[in-house]
């Protein structure tokens, strides 16, 4: 028994998934499992926050991939189908970050990025607001896709993104905040 659960510890330690050149999601403004710091806060439905999208940096872009989409969700949003915050997609295969403030109002997207619908009805970012007393997970992915554009633009909504982002994907990396107020 011991022998089996040294070997499963080896197999799970040299895993591709635990490789340094693994696919991987990171921020300087954010960490896993962490509080949101409120200039990622929306300002508006009764939060008061700076309305910043993070600054993200992945690495580790699996070989294949055209596009990158990034999406920011809620799932414990109390509609019975979560909240999107944020989806960005054509974001070509060389970029490697977006700087803290890009998917906001008057950010630098990087050229031929579309910013779509949120469920705040709006293309762009928008920042955690979760009903008072509730800890909400903010989960940020980015996609490594296998097709260089998705064929939508900034009207599409959140679910159509997020259905052709799922038929297109090669590998995703996640980072999950949480937030309270």
């Amino acid at each position: 028994m011991k022998y089996l659960m040294v070997a499963a510890l080896s197999a799970l330690i040299t895993s591709p998934a635990l490789a340094e050149d693994a696919f991987q999601l990171t921020s300087p403004d954010i960490s896993e499992g962490q509080q949101l710091d409120n200039q990622f806060v929306l300002n508006g439905f009764g939060c008061e926050g700076g309305n910043i999208s993070p600054a993200l940096e992945w690495s580790g872009v699996p070989e294949g991939t055209k596009s990158l989409v990034v999406t920011a969700y809620d799932p414990d949003a109390p509609t019975g189908s979560g909240w999107w915050h944020w989806v960005a997609f054509n974001i070509p295969a060389n970029v490697s970050s977006l700087t803290q403030g890009a998917g906001s109002v008057g950010g630098d997207m990087p050229e031929g990025a579309v910013q779509s619908l949120t469920d705040f009805g709006v293309p762009g970012f928008g920042g955690a607001c979760p009903p008072a007393g509730e800890v909400h997970r903010y989960q940020f992915k980015v996609h490594a896709l296998g097709v260089e554009a998705l064929g939508l633009d900034e009207n599409a909504s959140a679910a159509l993104v997020g259905f052709m982002t799922g038929a297109n994907t090669i590998a995703t990396a996640n980072l999950t905040a949480v937030y309270t107020r």
